[in-house]
């Protein structure tokens, strides 16, 4: 006989297959988080009305997606928000064409007015597309995934929330020449049930938490003023997150580094060593590696929101997209990761691949449908959809830069640097609509001589071209400091959809980068 731990543990699909139970009763063993049989009615009725309709394959996704917000600044809450949706989305391939229909109404009736319509749409569709739709292959899964916490966030009040952040607010205003301080926390959760008529049935919960916040310092005599952000970053976790953070103990070290920042000299521009701390070289890693390594981005499909790709498929396996310390890969796995997820919306299990080997551009993001365009035989697991109601396509997953051979940390590389720019934390971005072309910003930038930190420097931003960027990387830390940064609202499509992800990498070194100054009197007051 199977225990519940039995089937999760050696794979459900197979497991309920011995024991030989039905498909109503593989769909209550998958949802172990939420039972309810007007569910099962539900899932059961779009996608065997949807068969009869003439697809030749169907899904349905039932999502119930939450997020609440918490903002302060100074001494009073600024802002409470709360957003729900619930519904469900029919998804059906009909004579090659994809057709699909969603609404809020969670019930027999209603999923089967959606099947029929869906059908309907994807047999009008039909008739003006190109080329058939083709769905590789994939195995069928029954299972229940969710994100390990242990504190729900959303079960947290809303007032203790609060004081923790007023909490801070207070610690960060007692250095003097701090004159603002605004913080904020961020939580999104995620409840999907996914049903196809090939037999899979799959729910997950997925639980979000982006804490933050950032300190304004200013010169009263001068007028001049700079920010600074805590550099925590969102994760996949659940409030246990933010007690265990250093946010609160940062506080003060934080307005400290703005008034140190204030009073910093403007960087003089020119070529430079570059050192980026994984606190900012993940935003470097989603512009310039993690969208254009998008398969339909680089094919041109996607190109309204962000533009398309320069790296197209006719580089693939050829193209030397960085140095050959340079190894990034894709994945929906790691522990943490806002895209972290046990199983995609196409019902795939999520993995981990390469996209730049030894430096070599050898992967791209697929989904099933997109496998074939490139000629590859199963999908990467990358398809999601914000929520019940918007079409799934394929979406970036967890990209990283992997540690170098050599567990180097980033003093380690400071030392190893004669002159150079070291820089911490996001700032403002720009790339241009092929991924080539891009400026960065930062939070805390520092001078770098003979190998040690000399001085604090603002308005600093770094310009230079994807290839020549990565291929000018001369160093990568190790293991010991590899962290994941991330976004919790990365667009794309039209109608936009957002997406969380992560990058994890350690610091790294760039050779003779092109440092600019953004303070406008450098450049002649032209901003």
């Amino acid at each position: 006989m199977f225990t519940r731990r039995d089937v999760l543990r050696t794979g459900a699909a197979a497991a309920l297959a011995t024991v030989g139970v039905t498909t109503r009763e593989r769909f209550a063993w998958a949802r172990g988080l939420l039972t309810d049989s007007l569910l099962d009615t539900t899932v059961d009725r779009a996608l065997s009305v949807a068969k009869q309709a003439g697809a030749s394959y169907a899904d349905i996704r039932i999502v119930r997606r939450r997020e609440e917000s918490v903002s302060t600044r100074e001494d009073h809450v600024t802002g409470v928000g709360f957003s729900e949706s619930y519904g469900l989305g029919v998804r059906t391939l009909a004579r090659g064409a994809w057709g699909f229909a969603a609404a809020s109404r969670v019930e027999p009736a209603e999923a089967a007015r959606l099947a029929t319509l869906a059908v309907e749409i994807a047999k009008a569709n039909a008739r003006v597309i190109k080329k058939p739709v083709t769905l590789a292959p994939a195995a069928v899964h029954v299972d229940v995934w969710q994100t390990p916490l242990t504190k729900n966030p959303f079960k947290i009040p809303i007032a203790d929330k609060a004081e923790y952040l007023l909490a801070i607010n207070a610690e960060a205003m007692k250095v003097p020449g701090i004159k603002f301080c605004s913080s904020w926390c961020s939580v999104l959760g995620e409840w999907k049930l996914f049903a196809s008529s090939e037999g899979a049935s799959i729910e997950q919960d997925t639980t979000r938490i982006g804490p933050g916040y950032s300190v304004t310092a200013v010169d009263t005599a001068g007028g001049d003023f700079v920010d600074r952000a805590h550099e925590l970053q969102p994760m996949q976790a659940g409030w246990e997150y933010v007690e265990e953070s250093a946010l609160l103990r940062d506080a003060r070290r934080i307005g400290e580094d703005a008034v140190e920042k204030l009073k910093a000299p403007s960087v003089t521009p020119g070529k430079r060593e570059l050192i980026l701390a994984p606190t900012h070289l993940w935003l470097t890693i989603h512009e310039s590696i993690g969208h254009p390594t998008e398969l339909d981005r680089a094919l041109g499909y996607e190109a309204n929101f962000a533009g398309t790709s320069f790296a197209t498929p006719d580089k693939l396996g050829t193209l030397r997209y960085g140095a050959p310390i340079i190894n990034v890969y894709a994945d929906k796995t790691t522990p943490g990761g806002l895209a972290t997820a046990g199983y995609d919306d196409d019902g795939v299990q999520t993995q981990r691949w390469d996209l730049i080997k030894d430096g070599i551009f050898v992967g791209y993001q697929t989904t099933r449908e997109q496998a074939a365009w490139i000629g590859e035989n199963a999908s990467r697991g990358t398809c999601y959809a914000q929520d019940h109601k918007s079409f799934p396509f394929q979406r970036m997953p967890n990209v990283s830069l992997a540690p170098g051979a050599q567990d180097l940390g980033v003093n380690d590389l400071i030392a190893a640097t004669d002159d150079g720019i070291y820089i911490t934390g996001t700032g403002s971005w720009s790339i241009d609509h092929q991924r080539l072309n891009f400026q960065f910003g930062g939070q805390m930038f520092y001078e770098v001589k003979g190998g040690k930190i000399t001085q604090a420097l603002k308005d600093v931003a770094y310009q230079a071209n994807t290839v020549e960027f990565w291929n000018a990387c001369s160093l990568v830390g190790g293991a010991k400091e590899w962290r994941m940064g991330g976004s919790m609202y990365d667009g794309k499509g039209e109608p936009v959809q957002v997406n969380a992800v992560s990058h994890g990498c350690p610091a790294a070194r760039f050779q003779q980068v092109n440092i600019l100054s953004t303070d406008v009197r450098k450049r002649g007051g032209v901003p």
